[in-house]
C-alpha cells in the first residue's frame, strides 16, 4: 500500500485506467473475431468498417502501437476482398 497521498491517488488512477484500457482492447478484439467469422462480403465490409475505426482510435490513444494496427487493418481487407472473390497479389 501507498504511504503518501499521491501515491495512493496515482494508485486510483492506473486502476482505472486500466479498467479502460483492458474493455477497449478487449471491443477491438471482439470487432477483428467478428469480421474474421463473417461468411459475406457485405457483412464482412459492415464489420471491416467498424473494426478499422476502433483501430484508429486505439492507435491515436497509444492504446496499440500504429504498426500493429497497420498490419492487423491490412490482413482484415484481405480477408474480406477474399469473400468478395478479389484476390489480391
Amino acid at each position: 500500500m501507498p504511504n503518501l497521498k499521491s501515491a495512493k491517488k496515482r494508485m486510483q488512477l492506473s486502476a482505472a485506467a486500466r479498467g479502460k484500457n483492458r474493455a477497449e482492447r478487449a471491443r477491438i478484439r471482439t470487432a477483428i473475431k467478428n469480421v474474421r467469422i463473417a461468411t459475406t462480403a457485405e457483412a464482412g465490409e459492415a464489420r471491416l468498417r467498424e473494426a478499422v475505426a476502433l483501430l484508429d482510435r486505439a492507435a491515436t490513444k497509444n492504446l496499440i502501437p500504429a504498426n500493429r494496427v497497420g498490419h492487423t487493418k491490412s490482413s482484415l481487407t484481405k480477408f474480406v476482398r477474399g469473400l468478395k472473390g478479389q484476390l489480391v497479389r
